[in-house]
């Protein structure tokens, strides 16, 4: 029995990804909701057996799909505390635009854990992450800051492998909920992606889906919808000697 339900786990994954990805896309029929775009560099070098150095830049076009008004570069410096344990700490600057021009940038300083479960094909990984922010908005002089703590669960699964290695494409889910603990309300934010990746090689991996995210706010409500794309590059000069 438990060998047939792993022999049907590619055939579950791709069902379980075309409903997430279809199912959201579907519901901005009808709205006046638009589609806009995540863009994503990431990179990792492992330094020895234990440490790793992280990189990534952002840059996404909320309000117009094809004009960048957000993006973030940050980096960091990560620990592997056990087989399926990462801890890492991190710093970023982050910056919004309207009507092309500086509309609020931000300092930020986070420290992550990521412990990650496997059953079978399927990865389950579990992030929480603590931030810190200092905010400034130029164009009233106000100056603010913030605590935030974040929750992901993401679960991947390779379609056409029983393992990741090169050639791979996997299916990956998450959702991800925010909470402010300086403002109200607390529940600040919820996150839910679905898509595609592709390990081209040991270097390059690229990966693609759809994004929804959902923002709680006094003043009101607002879904955004990101056609998501990334490519990561993972640095590891001990592969292959």
């Amino acid at each position: 029995m438990r060998n047939l339900l792993y022999q049907r786990l590619p055939m579950i994954s791709k069902k379980l990804l075309f409903f997430l990805i279809l199912f959201p896309l579907s519901q901005i029929h009808g709205q006046k909701e638009r589609v806009s775009s995540y863009n994503v560099l990431n990179i990792e070098y492992q330094i020895n057996s234990k440490w790793y150095a992280y990189a990534e830049g952002q840059l996404r076009g909320t309000e117009d799909y094809s004009y960048p008004d957000y993006y973030e570069i940050k980096g960091g410096i990560g620990r592997e505390v056990g087989r399926n344990n990462k801890v890492l700490i991190g710093l970023g600057r982050y910056a919004n635009y309207e009507d092309h021009a500086l509309k609020k940038e931000e300092f930020r300083i986070w420290i992550q854990d990521a412990y990650a479960i496997k059953r079978g094909r399927f990865k389950f990984e579990n992030r929480v992450r603590a931030e810190k922010s200092w905010n400034y908005e130029p164009q009233s002089d106000e100056h603010s800051q913030r605590i935030r703590l974040r929750y992901r669960l993401n679960v991947s699964a390779p379609l056409n492998s029983a393992e990741v290695q090169p050639g791979t494409i996997s299916g990956n889910a998450y959702n991800e909920v925010f909470f402010v603990v300086t403002q109200n309300p607390l529940f600040a934010r919820n996150r839910t992606y679905a898509g595609l990746s592709y390990k081209i090689d040991d270097l390059f991996s690229l990966a693609g889906g759809y994004l929804w995210q959902r923002d709680f706010s006094s003043k009101g409500n607002r879904n955004l919808h990101f056609l998501y794309l990334a490519l990561s590059v993972d640095i590891d000069p001990e592969r292959g000697k």
